[in-house]
């Protein structure tokens, strides 16, 4: 498999299983950046322990991306040290450009535009980030619902939904590749031509009569 396509490009489609692999990649790449950071903590002195631990996120853990556009938390985290904030954002754009990629490829797979990336990802996590600066009314409610809703939408469409079968406006479908390279190891052996393979040999070639070879020599 193609791993630049497969992580950093947008063109093309996969399957389900293809973005459960990508949330765990992404779900070991901030473990190790968890522990890279706990380790510059210790070094420094800010830290006396390590905890060790991987968790899914299945908004590859882009929580703090929304902080960004948020004076509140955006001031916290330009508060942190160095080393920990060149962690969080590295680790941000990186996981931020799987998501993408590998969203927008499944949303292919589903034969939707990679623009309803917006409703299932950006909307419900905007709402999420300023919910508690948003009127307490009961008008609000379905606003919370809706974007709930959103969220499960997404998430059943990219998550859990198979992708429409045969090629669509975004390309071939992926089952098929993956069952095509599967086969193709026996298809010489389907299509070997015996008669090819047979050598002719001619009555002249044939020992001369009465020539044998003697037990025993």
């Amino acid at each position: 498999m193609d791993w630049t396509w497969y992580l950093f490009r947008f063109d093309g489609r996969i399957n389900r299983a293809l973005l459960w692999q990508a949330l765990l990649i992404v779900a070991l790449l901030a473990g190790l950046l968890e522990i890279a950071g706990q380790v510059i903590g210790i070094v420094a002195g800010s830290r006396s322990t390590l905890k060790l631990g991987i968790e899914l996120d299945f908004d590859f853990g882009l929580d703090d991306l929304f902080k960004l556009v948020d004076p509140r938390a955006s001031h916290a985290l330009a508060s942190a040290d160095l080393a920990t904030a060149i962690l969080k954002t590295s680790g941000m754009a990186l996981f931020f450009w799987i998501y993408l990629s590998t969203a927008i490829k499944r949303l292919h797979d589903r034969d939707r535009s990679g623009w309803w990336i917006v409703p299932f990802f950006f909307l419900p996590g905007l709402f999420s980030q300023f919910a508690d600066l948003l009127p307490k009314a009961n008008w609000m409610l379905p606003f919370g619902l809706s974007a709930s809703a959103l969220w499960l939408w997404g998430f059943v469409e990219m998550f859990c939904r198979p992708g429409t079968s045969g090629h669509n406006r975004f390309g071939p479908d992926p089952l098929l590749e993956i069952e095509d390279g599967s086969a193709s190891p026996a298809s010489p052996a389907q299509n070997w031509d015996q008669g090819r393979e047979i050598e002719i040999v001619p009555p002249s070639a044939s020992p001369p009569g009465g020539m044998h070879v003697k037990r025993g020599a």
